[in-house]
């Protein structure tokens, strides 16, 4: 998997590359689908959910930056894969999750796999989690119609936030905003397919 992110899809960033090496996917899929779970596709999970395709978890992390010694913070944690792998490359992430099930499955996972930089809530994603504010680093998995405001809000100036953003619920861009000393500056990084952002500042569930 990880040879095919790096030859296929010319990820570069060795430390994203040596992260995903590291995390077991199968371990946060479904066990019915734990033979897929190296393949390049996104996986379903409960909740109408999904694990992300191996190359969107890569891409999006790489267009972090991250360094080592970033707080990031993670909205639409679903299986927790993208969380363990942020994990392994950032000093701290906090991670939001919408649904109950999901959100009390992965505080198990953070236990069970030793991710001690990993804080989880559950909670609506789209207000942030402002008591940690302000964040290097943000991801939002999930799709909305914007970039929501409080987001940007707790973004540190020099701070990276990539989301997938779309006029509907099918498809979207995948953005990158940099917020500046003069405010913010985005980056349109190509078509993507996410579930919706649902909360009161994305789409209304």
């Amino acid at each position: 998997m990880v040879e095919y992110l790096a030859g296929h899809y010319g990820i570069a960033d060795e430390r994203v590359l040596a992260a995903m090496d590291r995390v077991p996917r199968h371990l946060f899929a479904p066990e019915a689908l734990r033979s897929q779970a190296y393949k390049d596709n996104a996986l379903p999970i409960p909740g109408g959910q999904t694990i992300s395709q191996p190359f969107i978890v890569a891409r999006m992390t790489e267009l972090l930056h991250l360094g080592g010694k970033e707080r990031v913070l993670e909205i639409g944690a679903g299986s927790g894969y993208q969380t363990a792998v942020l994990s392994e490359l950032a000093r701290k992430v906090y991670s939001i999750e919408r649904l109950p099930g999901l959100a009390a499955e992965l505080k198990e996972k953070v236990v069970r796999f030793g991710l001690r930089n990993v804080s989880v809530r559950c909670d609506d994603g789209t207000t942030g989690w402002k008591v940690y504010a302000p964040f290097d680093a943000i991801l939002v998995a999930a799709g909305g119609p914007e970039v929501p405001m409080p987001l940007l809000e707790q973004l540190t100036v020099g701070g990276r936030l990539v989301i997938p953003v779309g006029e509907t619920q099918k498809s979207q861009i995948l953005i990158r905003v940099w917020r500046t000393e003069r405010g913010f500056e985005s980056e349109n990084c190509g078509p993507c397919s996410f579930v919706p952002l649902i909360g009161a500042h994305g789409w209304q569930g």
